[in-house]
């Protein structure tokens, strides 16, 4: 595990929440000069604690109004095949290997309900070495950012 401060936890709370902020606004936000979070900002980069900057994006007013998430039982000796298969299938985003009692979860995104209905039963109920599934619509989410605390927190 990689050492931080409370100043690159800071950082990377108020990087969670807008990832676009400018380091000169960071930098007013934080109360810290601009050249120190730039040099953090590099610093964490460099070390992989900041693995990419990226956008998030409105699925929704894209027309991908509908997300499941489906939990699989799955043949252990054909896991890479059914995960492979997975990602095949438009509308799957992630594929996620869990503890509990599915082997595999899915998130998967879809422009109606029936379009979700068709996604599951006509091609994941079809994958090979899927033993069961049981998908869950998501109604309605509700997410924050991490908030990276302190260390000292008074735990």
């Amino acid at each position: 595990m990689v050492k931080v401060d409370d100043l690159d936890l800071q950082i990377l709370s108020e990087l969670s929440n807008d990832a676009s902020i400018s380091v000169p606004r960071l930098s007013k936000k934080i109360d810290v000069n601009s050249s120190v979070v730039y040099s953090r900002i590099k610093r964490l980069v460099k070390r992989k604690l900041i693995q990419r900057f990226t956008i998030d994006v409105n699925d929704a007013e894209l027309g991908y109004e509908v997300k499941a998430l489906t939990g699989i039982n799955i043949d252990t000796k054909q896991r890479d095949n059914v995960i492979e298969q997975l990602f095949s299938i438009d509308g799957v985003r992630e594929v996620a290997e869990v503890t509990g009692r599915f082997d595999i979860l899915v998130t998967m995104y879809s422009r109606s309900l029936d379009q979700m209905h068709k996604m599951v039963s006509e091609k994941i109920g079809r994958v090979e070495g899927i033993q069961s599934s049981e998908s869950f619509i998501e109604m309605k989410s509700r997410t924050k950012a991490m908030p990276y605390m302190p260390s000292n927190s008074g735990d």
